[in-house]
């Protein structure tokens, strides 16, 4: 048994356990802290058996897990074919800036998930190392070198810049994100001096409109496309 699956099939399509698990557990968390949510909350939640839920997962964390390994998934699978010949620092941002477009239906959970990790070591802990994890795969879809310890240090360094990026955009209710835009541009700009995560290339201020225009259209088709919708 693992914890690890395909993410979400095509719209319509019946959910498995799995699915409705992740999802039960982010309704959840959405509304109440990480640590008061129980195993049968869950369960119930999710409308599964108890057994069901432990043959998929093992435990409260390995669910936030899985649901960060989807948003892998969704963003390697969903590149701009616009970005093709951007610098690496533009494909990093737009990389970041998709995940937070899939991360977008589910802030209440990120924003209460990050409120109980302040005071929660262990599950801080946890997260941290999972999420340098998933930097790794975002560094390789933006063509940066994530190989070795060089490309451990420069996972951690982009977990924790994204941690930062978060703080601001929890609370961001733009729907442009030009504060949450603001804060990750300047974090790339620190976190290539201290960490290594970008190797030559210094801020390109007008990077971001480009970013911003696509971002925009692609706004523009989600809306327009009624699957999605």
């Amino acid at each position: 048994m693992s914890d690890i699956h395909s993410p979400s099939g095509e719209a319509g399509a019946a959910r498995s356990d799995r699915e409705k698990i992740i999802e039960g557990f982010m309704t959840l968390l959405a509304g109440q802290r990480f640590e008061r949510i129980g195993l049968g909350d869950i369960a119930r939640t999710a409308g599964v058996s108890l057994t069901q839920l432990r043959h998929e997962f093992s435990s409260p964390v390995a669910i936030v897990v899985a649901h960060m390994k989807d948003i892998d998934l969704k963003v390697l699978a969903g590149g701009d074919a616009d970005m093709a010949d951007e610098s690496p620092r533009e494909k990093l941002f737009d990389v970041l800036m998709r995940r937070l477009d899939l991360l977008a239906p589910h802030k209440r959970a990120i924003r209460s998930l990050m409120r109980s990790a302040t005071c929660n070591p262990p599950l801080a802990f946890a997260l941290a190392g999972f999420g340098a994890q998933s930097q790794r795969w975002m560094l390789a879809a933006s063509d940066i070198d994530s190989a070795g310890l060089k490309g451990r240090v420069r996972a951690q360094g982009l977990a924790m810049l994204f941690a930062c990026v978060l703080r601001t955009w929890v609370d961001d209710e733009d729907p442009g994100l030009a504060r949450t835009m603001a804060v990750l541009d300047r974090e790339l700009s620190r976190g290539q001096r201290w960490s290594g995560i970008l190797d030559c290339l210094c801020t390109i201020p007008e990077g971001l409109s480009r970013i911003g225009a696509r971002r925009a259209r692609r706004r523009r088709d989600r809306d327009s496309d009624p699957i999605a919708a």
